[in-house]
């Protein structure tokens, strides 16, 4: 039996979304699981999978059309159900057919859509599929696109043999050595690695002449401005400093990675000593809403990952319970998928606090802006040696720096510093974070 299929909701607070691209034709078969569709948001690309088996009878739109939330999208039939006459099955489900220049319109995607030429060099093998279909992650796809590669090209070395980003990098890095012969069009260079918990990268200007280049807003970028010009103008910040010895915290860091199959890091230590404040100090643990003050029972941490297109957060949930190399694992996981654009909306929503990380590029010290409606953001910079006292002496000491952002609507400022005390303690005495 025909059904329409609905944009989803793909984001709590989005009333539209832009249909990235169809991941399987008109009148093929697919099986529960299977991603029928991309789906891009305001904070990532995400694929709809399939909820059961099933036929592509109809799509009513093409790739890169906005589309509200709730409208028909495509009509679904059961398996060996064909489409007959299309115009009248669409009637009877009450979906209209747009006149001629009446069809909506496609919207500038995150990267600009320019014609690139295929390479003319013998297509690579062609990588694992199902029935044909070759399975990849949006980002994969879009580096692909851009590098003008046919992803049906590709080896996929990701779950089942989807193609990743690393797959089209290979590529591309692949190809250099022709580099020497003129290409019939520009091909953009692929994108370097992103490290785990840093800053958004910056994308590239496009080639051109004068003295400046406009690069247009992509969707999720507007999407950041929008939010965060709203968190300052709307949020009343305070912030709060200190000052964290960390040998000990190192040391443990290196007894744990010598015994464990999984590394753990020091971001991953350090969000453990949240989820331990979080838990001692519960008032912090807390978001404002109209008409109440939100206080959870889990401990959820957002965590700060890069992307080539903006900054994502996905939550760690339920961290109070967790083990640092659970921790480490999930972490993982959470930037491998920031990174193919495999995230789903879920693992974005909910959390009290973000933890933003930018040590790694030896900043000391900033303030971050909270991520509404999250009531702190602790930004944390990198360790270093310091001279110290102690007992009476002067030693040096590796020291980090870190400064809390607060809402002050949901937390008052003794509690704020309550909770850095007690983080701070954790980190200091880091043998709390494994007992």
């Amino acid at each position: 039996m025909a059904e329409l299929f609905r944009m989803p909701a793909v984001a709590a607070d989005a009333a539209t979304a832009v249909l990235s691209a169809w991941q399987v034709a008109e009148g093929e078969a697919f099986t529960k699981d299977d991603a029928l569709v991309s789906i891009e948001t305001d904070k990532a690309e995400v694929d709809v999978s399939a909820e059961r088996d099933g036929v592509l009878l109809k799509a009513l739109y093409e790739a890169g059309v906005e589309i509200e939330v709730g409208d028909p999208i495509a009509v679904l039939g059961a398996v060996g159900e064909q489409a007959g006459d299309l115009d009248a099955l669409l009637a009877e489900l009450g979906v209209g057919v747009a006149a001629p220049g009446e069809a909506k319109q496609a919207v500038r995607r995150d990267v600009p859509e320019e014609p690139v030429a295929r390479p003319t060099a013998a297509p690579a093998p062609t990588g694992p599929d199902r029935g044909g279909r070759i399975f990849s992650s949006p980002l994969a796809r879009r580096l692909a696109r851009e590098a003008g590669l046919g992803i049906e090209t590709l080896t996929g070395t990701g779950p089942g043999g989807r193609v990743v980003r690393r797959d089209v990098e290979a590529a591309v890095a692949a190809r250099q050595p022709q580099a020497a012969q003129p290409p019939s069009a520009p091909v953009p260079p692929a994108t370097a690695p992103v490290p785990e918990f840093a800053a958004p990268a910056v994308p590239a200007a496009p080639a051109g002449t004068g003295d400046h280049e406009d690069i247009p807003h992509t969707r999720m970028r507007r999407a950041i401005a929008r939010r965060l010009t709203e968190s300052k103008q709307q949020t009343p910040h305070f912030y709060l400093r200190a000052t964290c010895a960390v040998d000990e915290l190192l040391a443990l860091r290196q007894r744990i990675n010598a015994v464990s199959p999984v590394k753990v890091s020091v971001n991953d230590l350090l969000i453990k000593a949240v989820a331990t404040a979080h838990t001692q100090v519960p008032g912090m643990n807390a978001v404002w809403q109209p008409e109440a003050v939100r206080r959870f029972r889990s401990v959820d941490v957002s965590v700060a990952i890069a992307t080539d297109t903006g900054l994502v957060t996905p939550v760690l949930r339920g961290i109070e319970n967790l083990s640092v190399s659970a921790i480490a694992t999930r972490t993982r996981a959470f930037a491998e998928q920031a990174r193919s654009g495999a995230l789903r909306p879920a693992d974005l929503e909910g959390g009290s606090i973000t933890v933003s990380n930018l040590g790694m590029y030896g900043v000391e010290e900033f303030a971050a802006i909270i991520n509404p409606p999250q009531a702190a953001i602790l930004a944390i910079g990198a360790a270093r040696d310091e001279a110290v006292v102690r007992d009476g002496s002067v030693t040096a000491a590796k020291v980090l720096g870190v400064v809390l952002s607060v809402d002050h609507r949901p937390v008052d400022g003794a509690v704020a510093a309550r909770w850095l005390a007690a983080f701070t303690e954790a980190v200091q005495n880091p043998v709390r974070l494994v007992v």
